[in-house]
């Protein structure tokens, strides 16, 4: 009796930025960027799940890398490399040649890469966030409204870079000293915003619509009382185990608790990501939560990269969150799944 043959393997191609070591007077210029042990810890699962894997490194060559490949899918983890739409590149290529592709796509990364941007969108849906300005040059004049300590961040980076141990101020006179020199690093202009004195939390979702998992926040405690230790800085995740403890579940009441995953569920919702994301809060003395800033492309090292780390303080291993990161996309574009991960079929 004949039988029928088996389907062909699903062919994944993975598309990144690589550290390449390069010598810089920003010691976090690469700070966004992936290892090679991260790529090899993702493509280790889709093999493990049956996939065929295909590397794209998102480099100048990447287009032509993708129209030779025959990949079936792409995961995307790619930060690209120049202006402050580059991790809308890939997405943006992806679409126009018609590849399905996981996470959110180019107009959300986009906007959500751009600080301001999405806390002005953001106040739209009256979702609290401190005050801030926007720094373009040295010449500048600072918003009377705005009161000291102020935190001084590049408007469109994100894994804490240009953001040091010195980046709250307490005087216009360190402001400007600041303000000139990260102008001068980082060559983008300066969101400049009242610091939230309280405790700082950060809440990942996984999926979308009806299978949304939201997980339990995740509070970062810092093990030090001075100031400049008490800033989730490039310094401070680099070598996160000396300075800080990560809690999940928190101390929160329940009642906080889940004020701020509903105000992450609007944020995740409202900037339409999908299938993973991660938000970051601060809850200040009076209780009021502050949206930060949001992550569409969260880091996915293991053992280093907050939002694998908090998946599996809620009971999901590496290896499951991967799967069901790609998974949720293939349900997206009505694809069939790898296996079977925890958000089901």
């Amino acid at each position: 009796m004949d039988t029928e043959p088996n389907p062909p393997p699903l062919v994944v191609g993975i598309s990144y930025n690589l550290k390449k070591g390069i010598v810089s007077e920003c010691e976090d210029i690469e700070a966004e960027y992936d290892s090679y042990d991260t790529i090899e810890a993702i493509s280790n699962v889709f093999r493990a799940n049956g996939a065929e894997v295909v590397s794209l490194e998102a480099d100048c060559s990447f287009v032509e890398k993708l129209k030779s490949s025959k990949v079936d899918f792409v995961f995307n983890i790619a930060e690209g490399t120049n202006g402050r739409g580059r991790e809308a590149h890939v997405p943006s290529i992806l679409n126009f040649l018609g590849i399905p592709f996981s996470g959110s796509d180019e107009t959300t990364l986009c906007l959500s890469l751009d600080k301001e941007m999405t806390k002005r969108f953001l106040s739209t849906y009256q979702i609290d966030t401190p005050r801030c300005s926007i720094i373009k040059t040295s010449e500048y004049e600072l918003d009377p409204s705005l009161r000291f300590p102020l935190i001084i961040k590049p408007n469109h980076e994100g894994s804490g870079k240009g953001i040091s141990d010195l980046a709250v101020v307490d005087s216009k006179d360190e402001l400007d000293e600041l303000v000139k020199k990260n102008l001068r690093l980082y060559g983008q202009p300066m969101l400049v915003e009242e610091f939230i004195r309280g405790r700082e939390f950060t809440v990942g979702i996984l999926g979308n619509g009806s299978d949304m998992v939201v997980f339990e926040p995740m509070e970062i405690c810092y093990l030090s009382d001075k100031r400049e230790n008490m800033i989730y800085s490039y310094k401070i995740k680099k070598d996160y185990k000396k300075y800080v403890e990560y809690k999940c579940p928190s101390s929160l009441d329940r009642e906080t608790t889940e004020r701020m995953k509903e105000v992450a569920t609007t944020i995740y919702n409202a900037l339409e990501c999908r299938d993973f994301s991660r938000i970051d809060f601060r809850l200040s003395e009076d209780r009021t939560i502050y949206f930060i800033e949001i992550n569409p492309l969260p880091g996915l090292a293991p053992g280093y990269s907050d939002y694998p780390m908090l998946a599996q303080f809620c009971g999901m291993d590496y290896d499951k969150l991967v799967l069901n990161i790609l998974n949720c996309g293939l349900k997206r574009y009505n694809m069939k799944p790898l296996n079977r991960g925890d958000l089901g079929e």
